[in-house]
């Protein structure tokens, strides 16, 4: 009888690791074809096997530094100002945020919160129209502070670092520090944000890589070259590429590099996770 039922119990655990391996192939597939077609030369690109590597690395390389007076390197200082600032920024604004509607009771708190939510709803695109409108009023729009500002606010951010909050931070702990005269001030630095680093390190990441893809805001927002990050600097190669095939392969290069900050950012993160699952394994 234990064979028996044995082999329905392997057969379940089989068909969840295919379709993962089925995802993660239909998600790694297109990463691994950049790559291989970033090696390639112009006139190897479309005339040689999808998954043969090329010989024509290096001078792509060369050729895409050396592109426009260097615009890649400057795209890319670009991208990490408005991922890694506004990244920064969003976090610290979600982690106080989560943290008032956590463990504060105000007037407006549950309006406010179901607003959060239902910002939740509402896709980037929509908002994408009258963010350009207002900051345009605010004399803002073509400057960098027009992509920075609108990603500093996450209803998503805050909404995870309220559950996060609301599970991670022991209300006596905060009495016993109220009881012994601490502010709220010194009480979020030195109880609160310590509490909420494994909550605050994912929001970070999230935003990160967010900012980092976002093609349509900064698309809609910026006219000017030196401002633009990599997303839309690629876009214009690509638009470029119509009358000159050969910048399609200075895109795809440029596209390869761009996730190589991505992969070493969740490579760098992902101790933290694991500290704190150490860190729960030890308290059960």
């Amino acid at each position: 009888m234990s064979t028996l039922n044995q082999v329905p119990r392997e057969r379940t655990k089989i068909v969840p690791t295919l379709i993962m391996l089925l995802g993660a192939i239909y998600c790694l597939l297109p990463v691994a074809w950049v790559f291989v077609a970033a090696s390639k030369a112009p006139d190897e690109l479309f005339d040689s096997f999808t998954f043969a590597p090329g010989t024509g690395l290096l001078k792509n390389l060369g050729d895409l530094f050396s592109y426009d007076g260097g615009a890649y390197g400057m795209w890319a200082l670009n991208s990490l100002l408005y991922a890694g600032v506004g990244g920064l920024l969003s976090t610290l604004v979600s982690a106080s945020a989560g943290y008032a509607l956590a463990k504060f009771e105000f007037r407006g708190g549950r309006i406010f919160f179901a607003a959060i939510l239902a910002g939740l709803l509402i896709p980037g695109i929509t908002l994408a129209v009258p963010q350009y409108l207002l900051l345009s009023d605010l004399q803002l729009a073509g400057t960098q502070w027009s992509v920075l500002l609108p990603s500093i606010l996450s209803p998503f951010g805050i909404y995870l670092c309220r559950v996060y909050a609301a599970s991670a931070i022991p209300a006596q702990m905060l009495e016993a520090a109220r009881i012994d005269g601490a502010g709220e001030w010194r009480i979020f630095r030195s109880i609160v944000l310590p509490l909420m680093g494994p909550g605050m390190v994912t929001v970070f990441l999230l935003q990160f890589v967010g900012i980092w893809n976002n093609f349509l805001l900064p698309y809609i927002m910026l006219s000017d070259t030196r401002t633009f990050p990599l997303t839309v600097g690629l876009n214009s190669l690509l638009e470029r590429g119509s009358g000159s095939p050969s910048l399609y392969t200075l895109a795809i290069i440029g596209a390869a590099l761009a996730i190589i900050p991505l992969i070493a950012l969740v490579l760098f993160l992902q101790r933290f996770w694991r500290l704190d699952l150490i860190a729960g394994g030890v308290k059960g």
